[in-house]
């Protein structure tokens, strides 16, 4: 039987990997743009000459063949993180000798993810003690099938990520301006490619306030010094896990790594594998899931190796509230890291930097009092909120859309 090769791409570069494509057939191209570019439960690869099935066993042993493999999602999406532990269990199978990083723990927590893989911890005390409520605000049930597969199999869980007050940091000052000792051992970033720098300048375009590109305000550039701290507070993010990823081959050469982590790092080889070129890492394979209805007009070469066709959902998935921030401990709440676009908390007018000191008239200590709240909240409800801004007290009211939150 005759075997067909050909080369996995990423980033617009050849990789030094040769993949086997399909068995005594010719690849098979995908539909026009306005059909169904990824078939569900097929594997699509982004050619030059245009997408091509791929075979799924023999594409998932040349990837398990790699130094890295970077799995993509959307945090909330449940099918997505079903394919990640689908993917994870054919990999393993072919190269059993793994470690698996992942983005939703900062570097701090690393020993919590130890003492859970050797089965020290119940669920209940793991989430505690990772601060999983304050460090990631989704759904742990989501995950937790990928956590409990590293368990079961004794693998390596690695921590990844940094606080948000180093990325805060660089936003505010800029990387240079942030002390050594304050950088979690994160090194200076590469600078990013120009696709990618065109791309984060449209999206920090898109979260500027109103009134920031009015008419009597200058256009802004991407020479403006608040727009280059903002890429730089978001390679920070990439190089951490790029760094952990790459310390995690050079402890262990003959484990295979796999980064779980949102696509916007992987999508495009512009965030996560752009930082593992430059510390050396070479052989990196990235995945990601397709989802009906997506644009067949963004499956090109170096969007990823391959793409898997989801289904479509059974259902409007059944949510619990979300108010759409991202917290970290403070001494008088938490404080809002992050607000999310298109979220609740961004329609209530709460900003990054907020400390959120009551909800409901219930003081709030810790990052998973609020969530408890949220969470309860029904659709269709309102939220009140007691807000420290700076040196003014606020009070905000979330509201929470009748068909489900976000």
């Amino acid at each position: 039987m005759r075997l067909r090769t050909s080369t996995l791409w990423i980033g617009g570069g050849a990789l030094a990997l040769a993949a086997v494509i399909a068995y005594g057939q010719r690849p098979q191209k995908a539909p026009a743009p306005e059909a169904d570019c990824v078939p569900v439960a097929a594997w699509v690869a982004p050619r030059a000459a245009g997408a091509e099935r791929v075979d799924p066993g023999a594409l998932l042993a040349a990837a398990a063949r790699a130094n890295v493999v970077l799995l993509g999602e959307s945090h909330d999406n449940l099918d997505h993180h079903r394919w990640q532990l689908h993917t994870l269990a054919a990999l393993h199978g072919a190269r059993p000798r793994m470690v698996i990083g992942f983005e939703m723990f900062p570097r701090r927590v690393q020993p919590v993810l130890d003492r859970w893989v050797a089965g020290e911890l119940d669920e209940q005390t793991f989430l505690k003690a990772a601060e999983w409520r304050t460090v990631w605000s989704f759904d742990p049930a989501l995950y937790m099938p990928l956590f409990h597969f590293a368990r079961m199999n004794r693998i390596p869980m690695l921590a990844l990520n940094v606080d948000w007050g180093l990325t805060r940091a660089v936003s505010a000052k800029g990387f240079a301006a942030v002390p050594v000792e304050q950088r979690e051992g994160v090194t200076p970033p590469a600078a990013p490619t120009e696709a990618y720098a065109a791309s984060l300048f449209a999206s920090w375009l898109a979260h500027l306030p109103p009134d920031a590109a009015g008419k009597e305000a200058p256009k802004p550039s991407r020479s403006d010094p608040q727009f280059l701290r903002f890429v730089e507070s978001q390679q920070v993010w990439d190089r951490a896990m790029a760094q952990g990823i790459a310390d995690a081959r050079a402890r262990d050469p003959q484990a295979l790594v796999v980064g779980i982590m949102g696509s916007g790092h992987v999508v495009d080889g512009h965030g996560v594998p752009h930082q593992l070129r430059d510390l050396g890492v070479k052989e990196i394979v990235a995945f990601m899931p397709w989802d009906r209805g997506e644009d067949c007009s963004r499956l090109v070469v170096g969007m990823a190796d391959a793409v898997f066709g989801m289904p479509e959902p059974l259902g409007p998935p059944a949510q619990r509230a979300r108010l759409g921030v991202m917290l970290e401990r403070d001494e008088t709440g938490v404080r809002i890291a992050r607000v999310e676009k298109g979220s609740v908390a961004e329609a209530a007018g709460l900003r990054a930097g907020d400390v959120i000191a009551e909800a409901a008239g219930v003081s709030v200590k810790q990052a998973g009092d609020l969530t408890e709240l949220v969470q309860r909240q029904a659709p269709g409800t309102w939220l009140p909120l007691k807000v420290k801004r700076e040196s003014s007290s606020l009070e905000v009211v979330a509201k929470f859309p009748p068909n489900a939150a976000k």
